[in-house]
């Protein structure tokens, strides 16, 4: 679970009152002062955290700032405070985020490099890692990092605003979707069409596709170019999708279609178990091919509908991860899909009648 502290130490004294309300109210994890004064008024629901250039006798949770090995060494508190600014120091940092409960990071370059190796260094230590960042842009990133991502964020907000904008932020997840069995009731060439490849900033794992779909009824799982082709590369970050009137389910339940995919928009990544991730798209490629129709039904009667290029190198999933190829689909196969319960407008899921076709 990702967490925030604000940072007190820079925030102006006129704003502080209602940065430190907005932070309860938020219920953000933790605010941090080197003023141990200021930390004794604060209530006992938000962590405590007091920097302190020597370890203390303190009710909080005193961070340490740390400039050398030594004085890692000879630490007694349970939380560091470094600022990486070179090899010596990210060593020092990677030290003691596999050693301590908190380890609060600032760096002095704006490269993420050393927190990608910091992190690396602590996966698998039960610490927590915590990251100074500049701006909410830059938590957002922070928050990502290696897909894993620092285990939490140190900000200094310029007012109550920017408080509860990182809570929101925390609140972003992807939740998992439960999968149906789908079974195949025929294909059916149709001709000329046109198709959308979708290539994304990111690999798709061997298990993993876009849910896209004819209805906004009923999605299949469109496997990824994860697996070898012959006469061709694999290309692990493009999905080839279907048509360019077909649904593509994305973050927070809303639908685009293929053919409104732009550089920067945001699918979904699902796997076989329904586990889920945003990626950002890259390119959206059109071209004219031939096509062919897949119809489905879910346990439930729901129609199904995708059409795709008629290439046997076009894949879609089955139970369990079976990659299955489009042209070989018989009636009666099992597919992976999705059956949503809302007709949409626009994309956005809404409580209507609506038949599709």
């Amino acid at each position: 679970m990702k967490f925030a502290w604000i940072d007190l130490r820079t925030v102006p004294e006129a704003h502080r009152e209602a940065v430190v309300d907005a932070a309860v109210h938020a219920r953000l994890a933790g605010i941090v002062s080197d003023d141990p004064a200021l930390l004794d008024t604060l209530p006992p629901t938000i962590a405590r955290v007091l920097v302190a250039p020597e370890a203390v006798d303190s009710p909080h949770l005193v961070a340490v700032v740390v400039d050398d090995q030594d004085r890692l060494d000879r630490l007694t508190a349970s939380a560091a405070f470094v600022h990486v600014r070179d090899d010596r120091t990210l060593k020092l940092a990677c030290a003691a985020a596999v050693r301590l409960e908190h380890t609060v990071v600032e760096f002095a370059d704006p490269t993420k490099i050393p927190l990608e190796i910091v992190i690396a260094a602590a996966d698998g230590a039960p610490g927590r890692l915590v990251t100074a960042v500049a701006d909410l842009e830059e938590a957002a990133i922070v928050l990502d990092v290696l897909e894993h991502g620092s285990d939490g964020v140190l900000l200094a907000p310029r007012d109550a605003t920017d408080v509860f904008t990182l809570a929101r932020l925390l609140e972003v997840t992807s939740p998992p979707l439960a999968l149906t069995t789908l079974v195949v009731d025929g294909i059916e060439h149709n001709g000329l069409g046109d198709r959308v490849c979708v290539d994304t900033c990111s690999h798709f794992e061997e298990d993993e596709g876009i849910l896209v779909g004819s209805f906004s009824s009923g999605f299949i799982l469109c496997c990824s170019e994860t697996h070898p082709l012959p006469y061709m590369p694999t290309r692990p970050f493009r999905v080839n999708a279907g048509a360019l009137h077909s649904y593509v389910l994305g973050p927070d339940n809303r639908t685009n279609y293929l053919s409104e995919l732009r550089t920067g928009s945001t699918v979904l990544a699902v796997n076989a178990e329904g586990r889920t991730r945003k990626l950002t798209v890259g390119r959206a490629k059109l071209e004219s091919r031939p096509i062919l129709t897949i119809t489905a039904h879910s346990p439930e009667g729901v129609a199904v509908s995708l059409t795709v290029q008629d290439d046997w190198h076009v894949r879609v999933l089955g139970p369990g991860g079976k990659v299955r190829n489009v042209t070989e689909l018989r009636r009666g196969d099992e597919l992976l899909g999705y059956v949503a319960t809302e007709q949409r407008h626009v994309g956005i899921p809404i409580g209507e009648f609506c038949k599709e076709t």
